[in-house]
């Protein structure tokens, strides 16, 4: 009675969806924010391995809404209602958004990681999507993988190890 798992990969300014006995996993995750939105109920998750605070950062081209966390947790909640996913039991769970690098001054925009776990939180609460965990800060990349069946966030650390949320 051994399920065979698959493994979703997401990219960096990526998302995608999985339904029970898929997981998902992203990579890389140094001050960029990895989001997981999942309906224990329906057996199901989407990941969001966002990269910037805010869309109105897009210089030209076409926007990747991937890649923001205005645009990227709006479009996961809409791509796992399409799956069947209620809105009402969406929950959450974040890790990343490490401060990489060290810099002299005060300039805001160096501060990548912190701003984005700032905008990942101010949208799930605009969404109303309650946060259940999170592995965020640090000065270290993260891979995270997620599985829908039993809704742990297994978090594994740059030189800090492996740990569950």
């Amino acid at each position: 009675m051994n399920e065979q798992q698959t493994v979703v990969k997401v990219g960096i300014a990526d998302m995608n969806t999985v339904q029970v006995p898929e997981v998902i996993r992203t990579s890389g995750l140094g001050s960029c924010v990895g989001v997981v939105l999942y309906d224990q109920v329906r057996g199901m998750a989407g990941l969001a391995h966002i990269m910037l605070p805010d869309s109105s950062l897009s210089k030209s081209g076409p926007l990747n809404i991937a890649k923001f966390a205005d645009t990227a947790i709006i479009k996961l909640v809409q791509n796992l209602e399409m799956l069947g996913a209620k809105k009402t039991s969406l929950k959450a769970k974040i890790a990343g958004g490490a401060q990489m690098f060290q810099f002299t001054g005060t300039s805001d925009i160096m501060r990548i990681g912190p701003r984005n776990v700032e905008a990942v939180k101010k949208e799930l609460q605009c969404l109303n999507i309650p946060l259940y965990g999170e592995d965020v800060g640090g000065n270290s990349g993260r891979t995270i993988e997620f599985n829908p069946k039993t809704i742990e966030l297994t978090i594994r650390t740059v030189n800090k190890g492996t740990q569950i949320i």
